[in-house]
């Protein structure tokens, strides 16, 4: 069964935090930008069928080559060439001028987004004012499909793994009428762990490979 990530992925904070239409789901943005409540990934009601993974773009990440890929199976160029639209927006007008390149999938490396956090507070805003709305919301349109069956089972390893971390209260993601639930804080709202902790952070280190690409902060 295969769904359209629009919008899937913890990029798309941004977009709850600029208040960008076309939101499948409701995420609540904290102190440091993150969705700190939990998506609800819509899944048409449609046969179920293999997902498809799109090749990655041409290029070495660096955004020079992202015309190589415009042509790539299923829209990843395309997908790419948007989320670079993006990020020049936010080097430029945005006022982030170190925003990194996305990765080769199209998707945001939040690892080094957050790393600017507390240099650049306009990194989790949409850049200044929420300038590079119109940006942001071309690249979500263009995400390409994903499968739902596999992303709850990589939610799934990756909540496993954050339990085995030390982070016992971690839940499990739910599927229900073809819907994916993240799991994670079980009361978000009122959360029962720090995401600031070490021991959080230890364990979302140690578990991030469980995640497939563009699923990183989902839960």
């Amino acid at each position: 069964m295969t769904s359209k990530s629009t919008p899937r992925s913890r990029w798309l904070r941004l977009a709850a935090c600029v208040a960008v239409p076309l939101l499948t789901f409701t995420v609540a943005c904290g102190s440091d930008g993150q969705a700190r409540d939990a998506g609800v990934a819509t899944v048409p009601e449609e046969p179920a069928g293999t997902g498809t993974t799109p090749s990655t773009p041409s290029g070495d990440g660096d955004g020079a080559s992202s015309g190589d890929g415009a042509s790539a199976a299923g829209g990843k160029g395309a997908f790419y060439d948007a989320q670079m639209n993006y990020v020049r927006c936010m080097r430029g007008k945005g006022g982030v001028k170190e925003f990194p390149d996305p990765k080769l999938s199209g998707y945001l490396d939040w690892t080094k987004i957050d790393e600017l956090s507390s240099t650049y507070p306009e990194v989790s805003k949409g850049g200044k004012k929420g300038v590079c709305a119109t940006e942001l919301t071309e690249a979500m349109n263009h995400e390409p499909d994903r499968d739902a069956q596999q992303e709850y089972e990589s939610m799934l390893a990756h909540a496993q793994c954050m339990r085995e971390k030390g982070v016992s209260r971690f839940q499990n993601p739910t599927m229900s009428g073809g819907n994916v639930i993240p799991g994670g804080d079980p009361n978000p709202a009122n959360p029962s762990f720090s995401h600031d902790s070490p021991a959080y952070k230890q364990a979302r280190t140690a578990c991030a490979d469980k995640l497939l690409d563009g699923l990183d902060g989902m839960q």
